[in-house]
């Protein structure tokens, strides 16, 4: 890694600790020892202090919402003008975080309810998350998980972590398994091994991922020991979580590419923030620089629905623009998908920008990014071999074992293996008379 410090980070380092900074710096525990976690910590090396009113404001948001940042990334912070500063706006409380919406929601994906286990939660098919740690380094104010992140109570112990692994084990559908939390690197090297390894002995298991801020926020956390540790495990995938060009710095852009050297495949999924990255022209340019360093842009979240979060919230419109600016302007690995996770637990809903105009019986108009209207014309004659589901008998090439399909949602209605021909939700009030009539 580069380990030539800023002038900044040189003042912070002194400051929270005159004696051994210059050895320390680069060592990732000392910075969680030396993690800011109250105000006056943060007034003192942001050199301002604030008004006993807005004061009194911060001290209840952050009994409510904890407050923890590495020394590194409150280095990134300009002091000249921190309330404008990105970083400063994903570190530290404001007070509306306090001011709780209509529509704001405690678990707003409701990750809990569609948790079978300690730890998990299973809502697609063939994948399942693993909350194995319930702490981070730093504690993103715009965070989904504000209700259980930095509980203590929270935190999974042995018997819990075994459960979940009991469960995805006894749970054959599940081929990938998705370590988060918290931050998943905030547990030792040794500790994360042994998760990995006992999710790898699993036949089922194909695919096995990691969540992790710590390239952002602490990228000193990414040794020669870890990528190696790492390595061991594969196929194994990181997703991290840059939402800013100023989070590029050298020292995350050698994590990354100590990750890549690896040979992990990596992405990133940014959150869409109010004030923060809500730019066309600053999204294309933190993914051109992911991409620079070999990072995959996979997401692009509309911020959730969670307590405290509607200062973040932008309209779906801002997202959809920002879209609008990526496709054909930019190479196609450049662009993430945006999506919305949808209030109930319903999933990652992609939306995107209208390019279809207009269907007739043979074609469909098109337009492209730059507005040009075209059309595609599809075959005169197209006959569609019936599908019964059943794959191990398909005269296609598949012909895999175990490839037993079953289709729902949408798909279920697109199937030839079924004679559905509508879905209901559930509490739909004219089925509701229909069976009261009956």
């Amino acid at each position: 890694m580069n380990h030539s410090l800023s002038e900044r980070q040189r003042e912070v380092a002194r400051d929270l600790d005159h004696e051994g900074w210059k050895s320390s710096w680069t060592d990732w525990k000392w910075h969680i020892r030396h993690g800011v976690r109250d105000l006056e910590g943060f007034e003192r090396l942001l050199g301002t202090r604030f008004d006993e009113r807005r004061r009194r404001a911060l001290e209840r948001t952050a009994a409510r919402f904890p407050l923890a940042v590495t020394p590194y990334y409150l280095s990134l912070i300009d002091t000249s003008d921190p309330l404008n500063d990105p970083v400063f706006k994903q570190c530290f409380p404001s007070p509306r975080e306090l001011d709780i919406g209509r529509f704001d929601m405690t678990d707003p994906l409701h990750e809990d309810r569609d948790s079978p286990a300690p730890c998990i939660t299973h809502r697609y098919p063939d994948r399942a998350l693993f909350l194995v740690s319930g702490l981070c380094a730093t504690y993103c104010r715009h965070c989904t998980r504000k209700r259980r992140v930095g509980d203590v109570d929270r935190i999974p112990d042995d018997d819990e972590i075994l459960a979940g692994i009991e469960y995805i084990r006894n749970t054959p559908q599940i081929r990938d398994v998705l370590l988060s939390g918290g931050d998943p690197l905030m547990l030792s090297d040794e500790r994360l091994d042994w998760i990995l390894g006992q999710l790898r002995a699993i036949e089922h298991v194909e695919v096995l991922r990691i969540g992790t801020r710590m390239p952002v926020v602490l990228p000193y956390r990414v040794t020669d020991e870890l990528a190696a540790m790492l390595k061991r495990h594969h196929p194994l995938w990181i997703n991290t979580h840059f939402n800013h060009p100023r989070e590029l710095t050298a020292s995350s852009r050698a994590a990354l590419a100590r990750l890549a050297d690896a040979g992990i495949p990596l992405g990133n999924q940014s959150v869409l923030l109010a004030g923060v990255n809500d730019c066309p022209r600053l999204i294309k340019t933190l993914n051109r620089k992911l991409v620079k360093n070999r990072v995959r842009p996979y997401y692009l979240y509309q911020c959730d629905l969670s307590e405290g979060l509607s200062h973040f919230r932008t309209p779906v419109a801002a997202g959809i623009e920002i879209m609008e600016s990526l496709r054909g302007h930019t190479s196609g690995f450049c662009v993430p998908t945006f999506v919305v996770d949808a209030p109930g637990g319903g999933g990652k809903i992609p939306v995107m920008p209208n390019y279809v105009v207009s269907w007739g019986a043979g074609k469909v108009v098109l337009r492209n990014y730059e507005g040009v209207l075209t059309t595609y014309v599809g075959p005169e004659k197209y006959e569609r071999p019936a599908c019964d589901r059943n794959c191990a008998d398909c005269s296609l090439t598949l012909k895999e074992e175990g490839a037993e399909e079953r289709c729902i949602g949408v798909e279920r209605l697109l199937s030839d293996s079924n004679d559905t021909r509508s879905l209901t939700p559930a509490d739909n009030a004219r089925m509701e008379r229909r069976n009261h009539v009956a």
